[in-house]
């Protein structure tokens, strides 16, 4: 490095170099579907950037879609959408191919949009595998779900804070979760859970999980909800609970689940979707 005088004004020379901005994930899915010949048929299929759909070949309803984030995980900055149209009458079951993980942020954070659409006496099984947050992570989701009249739907989402298998720890960071379930116009569900930037001191409280870090929240709108909140706290046992209410000529059911890690939290997740979703049963993907 050398410093040059050039009149009144120094100048310096310098081998230094920027590097240039980091390549962000921006990526958005749609698919649309319609009721045919006693079927349910693609009607409606867009792709872009990291987000694709893909569908294994069913020979019965529900249609099977599984979601796929190309980039293989989000980070600051990163943007990722999907919106999901099940028409009148018809049935569609969703997962993802892997779990998403969710990495250290450098700056911003990384954001999720999903966008759930069902026609009268239509029906959807939002079913996801875990979103697994690593320390220092910035990561917020929004869910909206729009229900006809008539219309179902059994919603999952699981997070894991950290890998305890793989000793890695999510000390800090901030993660939030926001959920609006309208049915026939009216809102019959909210939630905002946000966390951070003390996860795992907040998590250690006996009053927030007890040192669990794995959780999910199971929501069924459905007038069979009230016929299974005795199997499904079987199946939650002590740590978590259910409970139903009616709304809107229908009924609610919504399950919280907490765990010490992962695996042990999925144990359970498997018979409980297995009992929520029917003859559906589980996703293909799912396993333990």
């Amino acid at each position: 490095m050398s410093v040059l005088n050039v009149g009144d004004v120094d100048t310096i020379e310098h081998d230094l170099t920027f590097a240039p901005p980091a390549q962000r994930v921006a990526g958005l899915a749609q698919l649309g579907c319609d009721r045919k010949g006693g079927r349910t048929h693609l009607r409606r299929l867009y792709q872009d950037g990291s987000a694709k759909i893909r569908m294994p070949a069913v020979s019965a309803d529900p249609l099977e879609a599984v979601l796929i984030n190309t980039a293989g995980g989000l980070t600051g900055g990163d943007r990722l959408g999907w919106e999901i149209d099940v028409g009148a009458g018809t049935s569609v079951s969703i997962t993802t191919q892997a779990c998403e993980k969710v990495y250290r942020a450098a700056s911003d954070r990384a954001e999720v949009r999903v966008k759930l659409t069902v026609g009268a006496g239509g029906r959807i099984a939002w079913l996801p595998q875990e979103t697994i947050v690593f320390d220092r992570s910035a990561f917020a989701r929004r869910l909206d779900l729009e229900l006809a009249a008539g219309a179902e739907a059994l919603v999952l989402e699981a997070t894991v804070f950290g890998r305890l298998a793989m000793g890695e720890g999510a000390a800090d960071g901030n993660f939030h979760d926001r959920w609006r379930v309208s049915q026939d116009g009216a809102l019959v569900h909210a939630e905002d859970f946000r966390i951070g930037p003390g996860i795992a001191a907040t998590l250690s409280r006996s009053a927030v999980a007890g040192g669990a870090i794995a959780m999910a929240t199971v929501l069924m709108i459905s007038p069979r909800g009230e016929a299974l909140l005795d199997p499904v706290r079987d199946i939650i046992g002590g740590r978590g609970d259910a409970s139903v209410w009616s709304v809107r000529k229908s009924g609610k059911l919504l399950a919280r689940l907490f765990a010490e890690d992962g695996y042990q939290l999925r144990k359970r997740l498997v018979p409980l979707v297995e009992l929520l979703n029917g003859r559906a049963g589980l996703p293909k993907l799912w396993s333990l």
